[in-house]
């Protein structure tokens, strides 16, 4: 398996940068609130893109363990736990933002005393390095900021 390679974009530049980027290069970019993932003033949930009400922005250090040890095996290069860690995430939802075929990889984070991979998982992104947390099956994500 081919498991693309990762710097920290946002690390880098910021998150704010890290939305121009997207702007720039083509990626979908909203404004929500971290904690409540709300569409901005004046729109309501219901009509805001579905995108808006499921991309929000989580830091690197409330992320539960798992998912730190899930981060470090990426950058690593595995070994992974799993035969789908790394396989193509298609993003058939339409949460995240639109991207061509191949941009985005999935892998798991384990869930303590789960008898199967459970819910949640690192999606990340080739082309600006980007990384998503879920811990609601593709439901909704949030842009991991490695800087806090």
């Amino acid at each position: 398996m081919n498991t693309p390679p990762r710097t920290s974009l946002i690390t880098r530049i910021g998150a704010t940068g890290a939305l121009a980027t997207a702007l720039l290069f083509g990626g979908t970019a909203v404004a929500v609130t971290p904690d409540a993932h709300q569409a901005g003033p004046g729109v309501t949930a219901a009509a805001a893109p579905r995108a808006a009400a499921a991309v929000g922005e989580v830091c690197y250090s409330d992320l539960p363990s798992q998912a730190h040890t899930t981060l470090d095996l990426i950058d690593d290069g595995g070994p992974f736990p799993y035969p789908q860690d790394g396989t193509v995430f298609q993003n058939r939802e339409g949460v995240l933002p639109k991207q061509t075929s191949g941009y985005y990889h999935e892998y798991t984070v384990k869930t303590p005393d789960s008898p199967t991979r459970g819910a949640r998982r690192i999606v990340t992104g080739k082309g600006t390095d980007e990384d998503y947390y879920t811990a609601d099956h593709y439901s909704s994500f949030d842009l991991v900021d490695h800087g806090c």
